[in-house]
């Protein structure tokens, strides 16, 4: 592919960027407000129950 052939085509039809540019927009607000959704709808992180002294160090043998 030449870089030519991708310029010319990019420099076609100049009413279709604001267009496409609105749809990224569109579209990238309401994946916005869909992960926004999901973010809320997590479970709040339970505090954990053993002993603060537990679960602090892992003992490796090599």
């Amino acid at each position: 592919m030449e870089i030519s052939n991708v310029t010319a085509g990019l420099a076609g039809d100049p009413g279709a960027n604001p267009v496409s540019l609105l749809m990224l927009r569109k579209s990238l607000d309401m994946q916005a407000q869909g992960v926004t959704a999901l973010l809320q709808a997590m479970p709040q992180p339970v505090a954990a129950s053993n002993p603060p002294h537990l679960g602090q160090t892992i003992d490796i043998k090599v």
